[in-house]
């Protein structure tokens, strides 16, 4: 099939038959559900760009299996200026949608899963890259959103798989079957998973021989027997069901996350990517983390466009765009931003092809963009409350600002510049406490810290790949020593 448009990607989600769980009640219509929607329209925002001819070189690609052109969230990166694409698109959609668009870990999933599986191949026998060849195929010709599942529960963040109290705490194989495995276990945190059709799961750490049930990754759809979503809460997610948009601060769009559980799913063979092959999943989860740390390079520097946006609106509605000190915030915001979108774009244009073909991105620069991401949206918010000022959290409800009593008294009090509607100014304020307490933090700051691995683990990367041996020779060179 074509391309698909959004409308047609929001009806193929009620022919599935997805169990989600929220607020302790299974969802009957999840594309409906006030708390679901949002986070699917910030999706459907991914097949609309895919539509928009100014965007085309940006969000499709020609798929080098079929010739055909694909989703760019579909696309296994073929040079540096696919690495790079991908960012801008990211960019834009951030944008478009002041939220996660919750496509990218897939995207990131699939290269992944390409490259490695074809190592793993050469040095085992296996034929796991002809059969994601083959699934990813499929996705591509129906134009199907991937979800890439990688971080497990953990437990005891001490103990190694093999050895925590509940094997399930990580997804593992509990039987292997001539025409496939069964898998029991979970993966938290799991963004975008109730507005996907399929998802492949991914091992979450370097495994040993002991832990080598737990070296698995597969593909299946998001609606298989087995599976279940609970959906995790957010700040002032309840606001979407008090019926105004006011309150809710960002009204069309949002995020939302999952605990996926599996109980006791099967998987047939054609959908297993890795099965034993412990030595291989640290490869995979460096690549996989590499691209993802690449993608906060473009996602949070759209989000971040929204954000630096409403604090300059914010200071016209309040009279102080002249300030000085304003002015000056409002530079310092834009050049933080601006360093992480040149990070994103540098670790794309520093990308080499691995043995399979496709490109992966400098690690070491990914890692390096990544752990500002884990930094610089928190400034980027300071400053913009520090420009709002404190009817960022204390302005009246939509529901006051209506009432025939008290609402001419909202709307007189909290008037800013006299040309300026007192609603404008309340939903620029409510705009910018959604990114920086409310649903909108998940997306921008929770995801800045914790998404593709916390601050620790790029530390950890770039320790690994900083070649302080070479630094050191330099120096050595420079002054003469020869041992």
């Amino acid at each position: 099939m074509a391309l698909m448009t959004g409308e047609q990607y929001v009806e193929s989600l009620r022919k599935l038959k997805l169990k989600i769980y929220l607020f302790g009640e299974l969802v009957d219509n999840p594309v409906d559900d006030p708390i679901i929607r949002p986070s699917l329209n910030s999706v459907k925002a991914t097949y609309d760009l895919a539509q928009d001819p100014r965007y085309a070189e940006l969000a499709t690609a020609v798929s080098p299996f079929t010739g055909e052109r694909v989703n760019r969230f579909l696309h296994i990166h073929q040079s540096t200026e696919d690495l790079a694409n991908k960012v801008r698109m990211q960019r834009v959609l951030g944008q478009q949608t002041a939220s996660c668009f919750q496509r990218c870990v897939g995207l990131d999933a699939i290269n992944a899963v390409y490259s490695t599986a074809y190592e793993c191949d050469q040095a085992h026998g296996t034929d796991y890259q002809a059969r994601f060849v083959e699934y990813l195929k499929y996705c591509q010709a129906n134009d199907l959103i991937i979800d890439g599942a990688m971080t497990d529960p953990k437990g005891d963040r001490g103990l190694p798989p093999s050895k925590q109290a509940d094997p399930d705490l990580f997804v593992h194989v509990v039987e292997r079957r001539d025409d496939g495995i069964v898998v029991a276990g979970a993966k938290a945190h799991q963004t975008g998973s109730a507005n996907s059709h399929e998802m492949i799961v991914m091992p979450t750490q370097s495994m040993t021989e002991a832990d080598k049930d737990w070296a698995v990754a597969f593909s299946c759809p998001m609606d298989a027997e087995g599976v279940f979503l609970i959906m995790g809460r957010q700040s002032c997610d309840t606001r979407k069901l008090e019926g105004g948009t006011l309150d809710v601060g960002n009204p069309d769009f949002g995020g939302q996350e999952a605990l996926i559980v599996f109980d006791n799913v099967f998987i047939p063979n054609e959908h297993v990517y890795m099965d034993g092959e412990y030595d291989y999943s640290g490869m995979l989860v460096e690549r996989f983390a590499g691209y993802h740390r690449q993608s906060y390079g473009g996602c949070k520097t759209g989000v971040a466009d929204c954000v630096i946006g409403a604090a300059a609106l914010a200071a016209e509605y309040n009279g102080a765009a002249r300030a000085s000190h304003v002015k000056d915030k409002l530079i310092e915001m834009v050049h933080l931003n601006e360093t992480l979108w040149a990070c994103g774009l540098a670790c794309s244009y520093e990308g080499k092809p691995t043995a399979s073909g496709n490109y992966l991105v400098d690690l070491l620069l990914a890692n390096i963009c990544k752990q500002n991401v884990t930094r610089f949206p928190y400034e980027i918010c300071r400053l913009a409350a520090d420009i709002a000022g404190g009817l960022l959290v204390t302005a009246p409800s939509e529901k006051d600002l209506r009432d025939p009593v008290v609402g001419p008294w909202v709307d007189k009090y909290f008037r800013g510049v006299a040309s300026v509607p007192t609603e404008d100014r309340l939903k620029v304020m409510r705009f910018i406490e959604n990114m920086v307490h409310g649903t909108g933090s998940v997306a921008y700051l929770t995801e800045s810290m914790h998404g593709a691995g916390s601050p620790q683990a790029q530390r950890i990367m770039i320790s690994r790949q900083a070649d302080l041996e070479a630094k050191k020779a330099l120096v050595k060179k420079l002054v003469h020593i020869d041992n």
